[in-house]
């Protein structure tokens, strides 16, 4: 079942217009994710909204939003108030400049979105705008509001569909000077950078997202299939740190280290499927009967695969 769309609205291109929904090309589901519960009984926590002075809870229409001036002292903004004030990107993102994308600095991106059509007309609308942006060569930029924020968006081509990525604006980024001021002026040798790229060269290949596995979460549904199946927890073995003082003798022992595994010809460690098969790692336990009877009263044995 295809996800919903988090908005729908108008693409625009000068007097070209098209519906359009933007759906999120990114998702957190797959990971683990846990409760808190109360260790005495094995509850669920809730939380209340209560007002900060009486400890009352508080109902979701007596909740309004409030901008602090100072310490005790709040504007309080309606609803109404804030859909006087909506922008035409709430319902269109109009194109306002087409870049390069080697002009988008990496830091100002944030999150990707694909951009589709929005029903049966309009297609040849949307086919005119992507071909364009191909053609070109370019990024369209322009602006949506999502979450009651306006967002700057760069817009590229992808297969028969758009690629939406939200971009930060410059407050939001803070200034490197900040962090790299510190950093000591360093006189590199030929001789260090000649061993640095042999390493580099060794490493080389081509990125494929496939190769990569999510260390962590693999290692949460291991303790969590041991937990379920009654298995002791023993804690792994950290790795020895290496104290190598001299910069040159590091990486001499890192050009022999990076050798090493291509001369032994071993067929590289294929990662686990992530996203298509982290449901099923979490399969019941053999020879083991659903977990009905005890599974809110023992919560370490009984850890489900998602929150809920």
């Amino acid at each position: 079942m295809a996800p919903r769309a988090n908005w729908k609205g108008f693409l625009r291109l000068s007097l070209v217009t098209c519906p359009v929904a933007l759906y999120p090309a990114t998702s957190e589901s797959e990971k683990i994710s846990f409760n808190q519960l109360n260790r005495q009984t094995g509850h669920r926590i809730k939380y209340l909204k209560v007002d900060a002075d009486t400890g009352e809870e508080v109902p979701n229409e007596d909740i309004v939003k409030g901008y602090q001036l100072e310490k005790d002292q709040f504007i309080e903004v309606t609803k109404e108030e804030l859909e006087e004030i909506a922008l035409e990107s709430t319902r269109t993102i109009e194109i306002d400049e087409f870049v390069d994308r080697t002009d988008i600095d990496p830091r100002y991106l944030i999150r990707p979105y694909y951009i589709r059509p929005d029903g049966k007309v309009g297609h040849d609308a949307f086919a005119v705008i992507r071909e364009t942006i191909r053609e070109m060569d370019k990024v369209a930029i322009g602006r949506v509001v999502l979450t009651n924020r306006e967002h700057i968006i760069a817009l590229e081509p992808m297969d028969k569909g758009l690629v939406g990525t939200l971009l930060r604006y410059p407050y939001e980024v803070r200034s490197e000077q900040e962090y790299f001021d510190e950093i000591q002026e360093v006189k590199v040798t030929k001789d260090m950078l000649d061993l640095a790229r042999h390493i580099v060269n060794q490493k080389a290949g081509r990125f494929d997202p496939e190769k990569f596995e999510d260390h962590y979460e693999t290692a949460l549904i291991d303790l969590i299939n041991q937990k379920r199946a009654g298995k002791p927890i023993t804690p792994k073995e950290k790795p020895a740190a290496t104290n190598v003082v001299n910069l040159m003798e590091a990486l001499r022992r890192s050009v022999g280290r990076e050798a090493a595994p291509a001369k032994a010809g071993k067929p590289a460690k294929k990662p686990r499927k992530a996203a298509a098969g982290q449901k099923e790692m979490l399969m019941p336990i053999a020879d083991k009967k659903p977990a009905k009877e005890g599974a809110a009263k023992k919560p370490a044995t009984g850890a489900r695969r998602k929150s809920a």
